[in-house]
Order: structure tokens, then sequence, then C-alpha cells
């Protein structure tokens, strides 16, 4: 494969908490079109190779490239804007809002209008497709509306990767995405995360 379709890579990746290694010299590399997994028993260090990965913790030692252009030790909020998406094990939602409300915060993280904070976010057109399309995408056109607290369990992994794909990403990161599902769920979630390789 040529390296352009490498779109995130990790050489030698170590984390150590004292004494304890909890990622130990660790390297993958990502590919566009292809679903990856990470496969172990709790405590095997999956959630905290997602976690060095996305920025959310800093290697003791060990480099992060994403899209060619190095980001280790870079913030979570700067790797995203560069590209790369996440869900984390626990459902990370505003359950009060709707589904609409929800993605089209994360729209919104995306634009120039981002800290207008006395504009209405309903008047921003771009915003506004955006959140419609992410919403589709994550196959949840029907449940628009809907109060994300009150949406089932998988529908609340849809919204996330949903609320994921209006940040525009090239990578996502999902964390136990099917976890707590049942079986018509998990069989929805696949069928969502195949649809979704051939852009990410």
């Amino acid at each position: 494969m040529a390296d352009a379709e490498v779109l995130l890579s990790a050489r030698s990746l170590t984390k150590r908490f004292g004494g304890l290694a909890a990622v130990n010299d660790v390297s993958v590399d990502l590919w566009r079109d292809r679903i990856h997994a990470v496969i172990g028993p709790n405590g095997a260090g999956k959630s905290t190779l997602t976690n060095l990965l996305s920025g959310d913790l800093a290697p003791t030692t060990g480099t992060v490239a994403l899209a060619g252009k190095d980001v280790t030790g870079q913030s979570p909020e700067a790797i995203s804007r560069g590209g790369l998406g996440r869900s984390y094990q626990k459902t990370n939602i505003f359950a009060p809002f709707t589904v609409m409300e929800n993605v089209r915060l994360a729209a919104q993280s995306r634009t120039p209008q981002a800290h207008r904070w006395l504009s209405r976010a309903a008047g921003f057109s771009v915003i506004n497709q955006r959140t419609e399309q992410a919403i589709e995408l994550a196959g949840l056109t029907d449940r628009t509306h809907a109060v994300a607290g009150t949406i089932s369990h998988g529908e609340q992994r849809q919204l996330e990767i949903a609320m994921t794909l209006a940040t525009d990403p090239q990578v996502l990161l999902l964390d136990e995405p099917l976890a707590g599902m049942g079986v018509a769920e998990a069989e929805r979630m696949v069928e969502l995360l195949l649809k979704l390789k051939k852009n990410h």
C-alpha cells in the first residue's frame, strides 16, 4: 500500500504509570478504507492505547502521526481538528438535548461561527447541513428530534458516532462501540461501521 493511505501511525508507543507499563512499545498503522480492531482482555491496555492515539494521554515514549504530521504531545482538541474523531467507553452525550442539538453542537465546533455565543445556531445553513448529513449517515434520521437521554443505548452509541462524524474526521477511534448492546443493536452498529469505512 502507498504511504499516502496510512491515516494514523504510531511508533514504539509506551505509557508508564509509575512502575506499571500499561502500553509497552506498540507500533500500529491505520489505513483508509479498513476497519482495525485491538482485541484483548480487560486491563490489557486497549483504552490506554486509544487515549495515546487521540492525545487524551501523552506517551512516556514513542510518536503518533496523523495524516503524515507528527501530533505527539498535542492536545486532544488539536488532534481532533487535525482529522481524528473518537468515542469513549462510556457514552458521552448531552442527555437533555435532542439528537439534532447534540450533533449540531459538534458541527459548530468546526466552523468560524463556533464562538458566536449570541447568534442563533439554527441560522447557520452550513452547520445545519453538516448536522443532517451526520445524522443520516449514522442512521438516526427518524430520531432527529428525540431527546438523547430517552433513546436506546445502541442509538446513543450511534448518536455519539454522528457527533464525531459532524466534525469531519478522517480517522474514527471507537472505544468498545458494541459494549452493552443486544444482538440487534450490535448488528446495526456493525452495518454502520462497514458503511463508514469507505471514507475513514
